[in-house]
């Protein structure tokens, strides 16, 4: 089911893309947007991990710099019969974590600076087993893909902002029809739009199952319960800047701070998801 939802979103990528470069250049820009499409699906696909990693700033940690947090990881991974993932850092003072790759043997677990300072050990465990659990449950590629559209189309949409504002004063003296300006602005609209709905698409349900999955692996379901509540606080006072297409990856939204980002949660609520799990025995 997971790898239909990546052919899925690859192929709503191309068909978005060919749209837009119909609407650029007719027949021609519509087949050169295709060709782009391809080669975006394919980059997407083998190298959404790193994709992931860069837009967040993560950097490569290594064992000795942080020996607890291998271990713990180590742990979890023997305990759900995965490989050890790469494990990277984020740098921000905001506690968070997120898991990426497109299967266990290319999976990577990354942690902010802020969690391993502001939660205990149990607590930690409870979300780097919801990480694990991510992996385990193979539904990090399809997460990690739309990432990258996310992304993609976002800059899409600023080239053509840019486009807009130096080709506009050209059009006027050319006499261009004022339906061209509308449907550009239209278009930069929608481009963001469209990369949240994408973001949407992706199953809340992932959140939930990774919940129960994680605390299954650390033994207990109090951890991560008490760590949700503490992110979720740390979320709403502690800036992170880390680019939007990213946030659903990360186990609590990095921007709920912000209202337009509650809006369009990609995550479904706290409170919800800790009931869910004290309800576990």
């Amino acid at each position: 089911m997971n790898n239909f939802k990546a052919w899925m979103l690859m192929g709503l990528l191309t068909v978005l893309l060919v749209l837009i470069g119909d609407w650029i250049g007719g027949t021609s820009g519509a087949f050169l947007f295709f060709i782009i499409a391809l080669g975006m699906n394919f980059f997407g696909y083998y190298f959404s991990d790193k994709i992931a990693i860069a837009m967040t700033g993560s950097q490569p940690l290594e064992e000795h710099q942080a020996p607890e947090l291998f271990a713990i990881i180590r742990h979890l991974a023997q305990r759900a019969g995965i490989p050890m993932p790469r494990v990277y850092r984020t740098p921000s003072p905001q506690p968070n974590a997120f898991a990426t790759g497109r299967n266990p043997a290319n999976a990577a677990v990354a942690v902010t600076d802020g969690l391993m300072q502001m939660l205990n050990r149990s607590e930690v465990e409870g979300v780097l087993a919801h990480e694990i659990a991510h992996i385990k449950n193979r539904d990090v590629l399809v997460a990690t893909i739309a990432a990258a559209m996310a992304g993609a189309i976002t800059m899409i949409a600023n080239a053509l902002q840019w486009g807009l504002i130096f080709g506009a004063g050209r059009d006027e003296e050319e006499g261009g029809s004022p339906l061209g300006l509308v449907g550009a602005l239209l278009m930069i609209i929608m481009a963001p739009l469209a990369a949240t709905l994408i973001q949407l698409a992706i199953s809340r349900t992932r959140e939930f199952q990774a919940d129960a999955t994680g605390a299954r692996l650390a033994g207990t379901p109090h951890g991560l319960a008490s760590a949700l509540l503490k992110l979720e606080r740390a979320s709403q006072h502690i800036p992170m800047q880390v680019n939007p297409a990213t946030s659903h990856l990360f186990i609590v939204n990095p921007l709920s701070g912000e209202s337009m980002a509650r809006l369009f949660s990609t995550h479904p609520p706290i409170s919800e998801r800790v009931r869910r799990l004290q309800q576990m025995k």
